[in-house]
């Protein structure tokens, strides 16, 4: 069976069909199971979004996680119930959304690195100031400036308003790939994509 590289389209083509709200019986489950069942879904924040195709999984086994070393402040959401939303700064200028997985206490997290745009591209526009859709969630900073997420929503469910996320409708082909801009564990292939997508962070390494 051939796999969709790209969303499928509602009646009037203008937005991919949505399919049913994820529920945190979803994420409950390993980072390595959820990840990848993440590229083609939906997420939206306020009605606006789009197709994710690109996540990084981060396991508490993980030198590379936020919460190897243990609950801090800035981590505690990652040891919650699963379906919380994990926002956080990095390198003290960019808001980045995660989801947390795994049964509570487990501390496992997968990033949403990428989306295509297509709900709410007028205000996504206006807020990374910038006309080029290819650009606008090309990256976890600029999603999460794009959708408006900063810091007050660390915390919140993802299965209620502000946030949903929607089942993908099909199964796209999927890529691997090592995580971006980490030093630790810097090899683990847990870097997820939509193959042939155009709106990816970063190109995957080619398969040798």
């Amino acid at each position: 069976m051939t796999k969709s590289r790209v969303p499928n389209r509602s009646s009037d083509g203008t937005h991919p069909a949505l399919g049913p709200l994820l529920t945190r019986r979803f994420f409950a489950r390993s980072v390595h199971e959820v990840a990848p069942e993440l590229i083609g879904a939906t997420l939206l924040f306020r009605g606006a979004g789009g197709v994710i195709v690109e996540v990084e999984a981060y396991h508490h086994t993980d030198p590379a996680a936020h919460s190897y070393g243990g609950p801090t402040l800035r981590n505690q959401v990652m040891f919650g119930p699963p379906g919380l939303a994990y926002v956080y700064r990095s390198y003290g200028i960019h808001w980045c959304v995660n989801v947390v997985c795994e049964p509570e206490g487990s501390a496992s997290a997968v990033l949403i690195r990428a989306l295509e745009p297509t709900h709410g591209l007028t205000e996504m526009r206006a807020r990374r100031g910038l006309d080029d859709d290819r650009s606008l969630c090309s990256g976890p900073g600029k999603l999460a400036q794009a959708l408006g997420i900063t810091i007050v929503h660390n915390g919140l469910p993802l299965d209620a308003a502000p946030f949903a996320i929607h089942r993908r409708i099909t199964t796209p082909e999927i890529i691997t790939g090592p995580r971006i801009g980490i030093t630790k564990a810097a090899d683990y292939p847990w870097r997820y994509g939509m193959a042939g997508s155009r709106f990816l962070s970063k190109p995957f390494p080619r398969s040798i």
